[in-house]
């Protein structure tokens, strides 16, 4: 199939910031959600938007946490949610859009990796109810907010080379693997901004998706020594050997990029990496070296498809 996924030369890469790729934007008077916008990554879009004058609301299920981690940053707004509980979605939504204001920028950054088997809600598996059902509930939610302009980002991962959408098995009741599950849940995400820019660019919105690097966070906080070995991020003795690990600023970079950059005007329904477009990936894909987009996650069959199952488990469709 044709494609936009192909690199538009935007300048920056894996080494640039989000600070840098900022540089020369002016957000005051905008509005930006970030879900996780407490931890990792998401602290330092927080920390990135607020530099340059926007106003960030920051959703989370430890509002005690985020508030410590928050200190100090500037002009940052907590609320409680928690991505695993529909009717904490939509608690917070109703009472965001009782605020009567506008969103400019919502980035879906939190997320879990890798965790032990659980369950959640009618017994989902809780990777793809958090990173995917959780997200999905809340754009929806808010979609009345969103104004023409705004950008609506999922952060994904290179992890969605570990696994298609399952359609025959999405919540592991024949078996759990938490890479799978980890993956399925990251392939979700990209799909997802594909179908909703299709859905959302008549109005002005569009939609990204992206992996933003290997960043040493507590994303990886269920991983064990024996998976870092495995991806080769440790030695033997636990030393980390690792060398195409990014900061914290960097790994926010391509997030603030898609949400930010004049670049991408007029396009959407892509998947980024380092600060670019991602060009597709080679085939047959190489699991060791997971470089660039999966057809299968960009696929816009595959892309309805999901929209259409978790407007059925989620019960939330802004657009039907």
């Amino acid at each position: 199939m044709t494609t936009p996924q192909h690199k538009i030369g935007s300048g920056f890469g894996a080494t640039s910031t989000a600070a840098e790729v900022l540089a020369g934007i002016d957000l005051t008077g905008k509005l930006a959600i970030v879900t996780g916008g407490y931890s990792g990554i998401g602290l330092e879009t927080t920390r990135a938007l607020t530099s340059a004058g926007a106003h960030v609301v920051v959703p989370a299920r430890r509002v005690s946490t985020a508030s410590e981690a928050l200190a100090g940053v500037g002009d940052v707004e907590l609320d409680e949610l928690d991505l695993a509980d529909l009717s904490s979605v939509r608690v917070f939504a109703d009472r965001f859009l009782a605020s009567g204001r506008s969103i400019d920028m919502l980035i879906n950054s939190a997320g879990i990796m890798a965790c032990p088997e659980t369950r959640v809600g009618p017994g989902w598996e809780a990777q793809f109810a958090t990173n995917h059902l959780g997200h999905f509930a809340l754009v929806n939610r808010l979609w009345p907010a969103l104004v023409p302009g705004a950008r609506v980002v999922s952060v994904s991962s290179r992890g969605h080379y570990f696994s298609p959408i399952r359609w025959d098995d999405i919540h592991f009741e024949q078996g759990y693997d938490k890479w799978q599950a980890y993956g399925q849940s990251k392939t979700a995400n990209v799909l997802f901004a594909v179908h909703l820019d299709t859905l959302a660019r008549s109005r002005g919105i569009r939609a990204f998706s992206l992996h933003p690097g290997g960043i040493l966070t507590n994303l990886g906080r269920y991983m064990t020594e024996q998976d870092k070995l495995d991806l080769g991020m440790i030695d033997e003795s636990g030393n980390i050997i690792a060398t195409w690990f990014k900061t914290p600023e960097q790994g926010a970079a391509t997030q603030v990029w898609a949400a930010t950059s004049p670049q991408l005007a007029g396009l959407g329904g892509v998947y980024l990496e380092d600060c670019d477009i991602a060009e597709p990936a080679p085939v047959p894909a190489d699991i060791n070296n997971r470089v660039g987009i999966r057809d299968y996650a960009i696929d816009p069959n595959q892309a309805a498809r999901l929209w259409a199952l978790s407007t059925e488990l989620t019960g939330t469709n802004a657009f039907a």
